[in-house]
């Protein structure tokens, strides 16, 4: 049965609820533009109703306000944690793709096809007057700015692997500190809500949090009740299905340097990711997803060529053969000379150098010289690999087909080269165009390969030729890089070294002959000599190749842009604050409270009569 002063505390309980909300409405007002902020709300309902003595039964007695809560969909959140994480995905591969397209960028005055048509341009002028030492100085000037275009190109890639590769180790900093954070706020989070609190802000900043996780890799979060109901909850957060934060507990990635490499012209010193609790982060994943995959498949992407074959060896040996494998053409074989790791039946080995001997139907056997034993005995079925299939074209593939050409170009041009004669009459067998060794300095000079003939991709520094002076290495065209490929020094220095005769034409006649001049300049029609066409249709695929990714990639990213907003609005149409709609709450509970203070002004009167006028 209710007490005399009942209606004091009906009024009462109405009074402290709008306070409430009306603080509550306040709260979301001043967070309407914070990002993160989940619109609260006050949860009320009827108190429970007292019994009375009469005829009517139950009594109400006002209202209670039950929790503020958070207004939040988690089926919003995780669709916008997917498609933030494609976003993500997209956005850095089209800023590195960018930068990579900026270093091929092709202009009426510039680029690597201007550069070569101008090489041929002045070559060209060179027929006619072909004992004419300036235009020879110009032929070799033009050929100076191509090589070294091709060398400004190859530096320009690595230095955007390099930064993809600083970038990685960046990202895994940025996802501890967020696990980190996460992790500190769940306990905070818990120790509110086991009083019976709700701590709606600082899940907030958790939500947030995650949300910025998910840009960087393919995230889960789950939260579950523990006990019953006490206010302790587990919250775990996966990337890749990998635990990052479990409660109170966070993982950590580790980015460590390798020493080894994956590919011939990689930068030194890439940076694998290892989890701190001795799990393997796999960087290959399809589905790691966000900025974090982007980043390894632009530093590290092959368009799905890496090397692999059929493993031939015993346990204890230390050379393993390879036969079958997917690359027969030295020009586009882009393996590691050395410190190279080979993957042989799931098992990785490093190898210190590799010979290959080319077979009379024109494939290719290597034979890899590794650092430790073979553990096991291979049979038909052993494989071998080298690095793996990464289904996108970055930095490695551009590398690669960049070193093709360098490679196909040279050898072509240098065959024809070293038939000819010189100004001085001279059958010289110069290379004109070739590579420096990065070790000692010297310059590469080559000897045709035949079947049975075995080559190194080392190089012994006492295999020397001395031609006209000057001392030469002997390798192959797999020492030949973009990053080292050159014009032959002594041409450079004497332009009469260029051989632009026949070579059995006569001596006396060098001057006069240029039917040698005639052959290097058919050269640049020579359609057979890329799969592409003549060399101009190579660099011309080659450049609109890496203008259409690029492209691909700002097309998508602006797409993905347009779905992730269009997720926000709907995310943001329910968690969101709505100024309008705060002000007309404003004015309801303040409306309620008015009215919540009049049945207080009421049943103070009515209490007054009773007290103060009634009785004796």
């Amino acid at each position: 049965m209710p007490n005399t002063f009942f209606g004091l505390s009906i009024g009462k309980s109405g009074l402290y609820t709008y306070q409430a909300a009306i603080n509550t409405a306040a709260h979301n007002a001043s967070n309407v533009d914070t990002k993160g902020y989940s619109r609260q709300e006050v949860q009320r309902s009827a108190s429970d109703p007292v019994s009375v003595t009469g005829s009517y039964g139950m009594a109400g007695s006002g209202v209670n306000a039950n929790a503020i809560t958070q207004i939040r969909d988690k089926y919003f959140d995780e669709k916008y944690r997917t498609n933030n994480s494609v976003y993500g995905n997209y956005n850095a591969k089209s800023y590195y793709m960018l930068s990579i397209e900026n270093y091929f960028a092709e202009t009426k005055s510039d680029g690597l096809t201007v550069s070569f048509s101008k090489f041929f341009d002045n070559l060209s002028t060179l027929k006619g007057s072909v004992g004419d030492t300036t235009i020879r100085t110009a032929v070799m000037q033009s050929a100076q700015t191509m090589t070294e275009y091709v060398n400004y190109i190859a530096s320009g890639l690595t230095m955007v692997q390099e930064e993809l590769n600083f970038e990685i180790k960046n990202t895994a900093d940025q996802i501890n500190s967020i696990a980190e954070q996460i992790a500190s706020l769940t306990k905070q989070i818990n120790t509110i809500e086991v009083r019976g609190d709700r701590a709606n802000d600082l899940r907030d900043a958790r939500n947030l949090l995650v949300d910025e996780l998910s840009s960087l890799a393919n995230v889960t979060a789950t939260e579950t009740e523990v006990g019953d109901g006490i206010g302790v909850n587990q919250y775990v957060v996966r990337i890749d299905g990998k635990i990052l934060v479990d409660t109170y507990e966070f993982n950590t990635l580790q980015a460590v340097p390798s020493e080894t490499k994956l590919n011939q012209c990689d930068s030194d010193g890439l940076y694998s990711l290892k989890w701190s609790n001795g799990q393997n982060f796999d960087s290959k994943s399809p589905t790691l997803g966000g900025k974090l995959q982007a980043l390894f498949e632009v530093r590290d992407g092959n368009n799905n060529n890496a090397f692999k074959g059929k493993a031939n060896g015993k346990a204890g040996d230390k050379t393993i053969t390879i036969t079958g494998s997917n690359i027969n053409d030295l020009n586009q074989l882009n393996i590691p000379e050395e410190k190279g790791i080979i993957t042989i039946d799931g098992k990785d080995y490093e190898y210190e150098s590799f010979d290959i001997k080319l077979e009379a139907d024109g494939s290719y056997t290597y034979t890899f010289h590794l650092k430790n034993e073979l553990t096991h005995d291979t049979d038909k079925n052993s494989t071998a690999m080298i690095g793996s299939d990464i289904n996108y074209k970055g930095i490695p593939y551009y590398m690669s087909r960049l070193n093709e050409f360098v490679r196909t170009f040279a050898k072509a041009f240098n065959d024809v080269h070293k038939g000819g004669k010189d100004l001085y009459g001279h059958l010289e067998n110069l290379e004109y165009f070739t590579g420096k060794n990065a070790a000692t300095g010297d310059t590469y000079c080559f000897d045709e390969w035949k079947a049975g003939e075995t080559i190194s991709s080392g190089v012994n520094i006492n295999n020397t030729e001395s031609k006209v002076g000057n001392t030469y290495i002997k390798g192959s065209y797999y020492n030949i890089t973009a990053t080292n490929f050159k014009v032959n020094q002594a041409l450079l220095d004497d332009p009469k070294l260029l051989a632009c005769a026949e070579s059995d034409a006569n001596t006396n006649s060098g001057i006069e002959d240029g039917k040698n001049l005639e052959k290097l300049l058919a050269l640049r029609d020579d359609s057979s000599m890329f799969k592409q066409g003549t060399p101009d249709a190579f660099l011309q695929t080659f450049t609109g190749e890496i203008g259409i990714d690029t492209q691909a990639a700002q097309i998508f990213t602006k797409s993905q842009k347009n779905i992730l907003e269009a997720i926000d609005k709907q995310r943001m149409s329910i968690s969101g604050v709505d100024s309008d709609d705060e002000a007309m709450d404003l004015v309801k509970f303040k409306n309620a409270y008015d009215l919540c203070s009049k049945v207080v002004s009421v049943m103070n009167e009515i209490y007054s009569k009773l007290i103060n006028e009634t009785g004796v």
